[in-house]
């Protein structure tokens, strides 16, 4: 995916692409053979006239051939780590891709996180802030709901908050504080779940706007 460009550019788009594949979050790495580190996070230097925004848009269909449901900009890195291009600074962004859509291009894969190849320093460090990044917003944005189906379990919805997390959530408490947010409707389906009895479906419909910006707290139950 790299794009050769004059030396005097010196800054890079990159793009974080977050997935979720057997209940692990996976991060979309291309193949680099001819560089220090074989795999890196999808980049590009920007074109003349393109905006941050557009570049990281082209970055994210090129490697998915589809645009993420959600694409937000992290900040720039300058810290004198290596980046795969040699650019002096890196404007990073994270996007989410939902795992029936997360078809790469060829040359790109999916690697879980416990499993991540070693990567530039500078990319590594944004592949963590990226994934702080999300944890952070999940009380103030929709973000669980962007990597689920259309439809499902209260039980669906909370294994996809403690994955994001990464920590484990109170039953009870996640239910509550998810009820006193009016975030999701009931529908009129349910689903098996084995041998105990069905459960309930429901989709993303929050009732009404939030009267203040401290969204929704969890009680978590440590590790």
């Amino acid at each position: 995916m790299r794009e050769r460009s004059p030396r005097n550019s010196s800054v890079s788009i990159d793009v974080v692409l977050v997935t979720v594949a057997r209940d692990e979050l996976a991060i979309l790495l291309s193949r680099k053979a001819v560089e220090r580190e074989r795999w890196a996070i999808p980049w590009k230097y920007p074109a003349p006239g393109e905006s941050l925004s557009a570049s990281a848009s082209h970055v994210a269909r090129e490697a998915l051939g589809a645009t993420p449901i959600w694409i937000e900009q992290l900040g720039a890195f300058a810290d004198g780590k290596r980046h795969p291009g040699d650019a002096d600074v890196s404007i990073a962004f994270v996007a989410l891709v939902p795992h029936e859509t997360a078809a790469p291009a060829n040359g790109l894969a999916w690697f879980p996180m416990r499993d991540l190849p070693v990567i530039a320093l500078r990319q590594r460090a944004m592949v963590d802030t990226a994934l702080t990044m999300i944890g952070n917003r999940l009380d103030q944005s929709p973000i669980a709901f962007r990597l689920l189906p259309e439809t499902f379990t209260l039980s669906d919805l909370q294994q996809m908050y403690e994955l994001l997390l990464g920590k484990r959530l109170h039953k009870a408490s996640f239910r509550r504080a998810l009820q006193a947010a009016l975030l999701v409707e009931a529908t009129d389906e349910w689903r098996s779940e084995g041998r105990g009895r069905p459960a309930q479906l429901y989709r993303y419909a929050p009732r009404k706007k939030r009267r203040s910006q401290r969204g929704v707290r969890f009680d978590l139950l440590q590790p």
